[in-house]
């Protein structure tokens, strides 16, 4: 296999010395990520993070839980706070803003204008265990997806959404209900690992 166009990933050692606030074991960090607050993320065992992924975390903070997969080209904007729990998983170009710019024409906007000068929405972004987002989606500020909620392509979340359902379009709503079936899977890995 030619190495040419493949720039890997880092090794544990690697990871270790990083300076991350806390790193588990079997974690996977593709080498062309841009990483940028790094002692303000943690990540927990079994994680993933592909090519041309960016975490910035300068203020705020990033938690990453067990068995997460960051597919590429993923943007996480941790300033006010992104937790991605257990079996969690983003595909590839997902965003993720835990603080934003007034658009409406009233404020400043960018983060070279001094604070006074902007109206920016901030908040925690949370994903709960089993959450899973769809390719080009966007999630703002002060979203809650509870466990289990599953999000279609290119679909835009401004607001928290109940557990165990499936959400697509802009702005996101409810297609159906999501099936619990993987819950037993979990139970069974789990219970290998013991």
């Amino acid at each position: 296999m030619s190495k040419l166009f493949d720039p890997g990933y880092y090794t544990e050692d690697d990871l270790q010395h990083a300076g991350f606030r806390c790193l588990g074991s079997n974690v996977r960090i593709a080498k062309n990520c841009i990483v940028i607050g790094i002692e303000n993320i943690e990540i927990g065992n079994n994680v993933r993070i592909d090519g041309y992924s960016t975490l910035v975390a300068a203020a705020g903070h990033i938690r990453i839980g067990n068995y997460v997969h960051i597919g590429g080209y993923c943007f996480l904007s941790g300033s006010a706070g992104i937790t991605l729990s257990d079996f969690s998983g983003l595909s590839q170009g997902v965003h993720l803003y835990s603080k934003t710019d007034d658009y409406s024409g009233k404020s400043m906007t960018n983060p070279t204008v001094p604070e006074e000068f902007t109206n920016c929405t901030s908040g925690p972004v949370h994903l709960g265990r089993h959450v899973i987002i769809g390719s080009g989606s966007v999630v703002l500020p002060n979203v809650l997806l509870d466990e289990g909620v599953a999000i279609g392509a290119l679909t835009l979340v401004n607001k928290s959404l109940a557990a165990w359902g499936i959400y697509a379009g802009r702005p996101a709503r409810l297609i159906k209900s999501r099936n619990r079936s993987l819950l037993l899977a979990e139970s069974k890995l789990l219970a290998n690992l013991i």
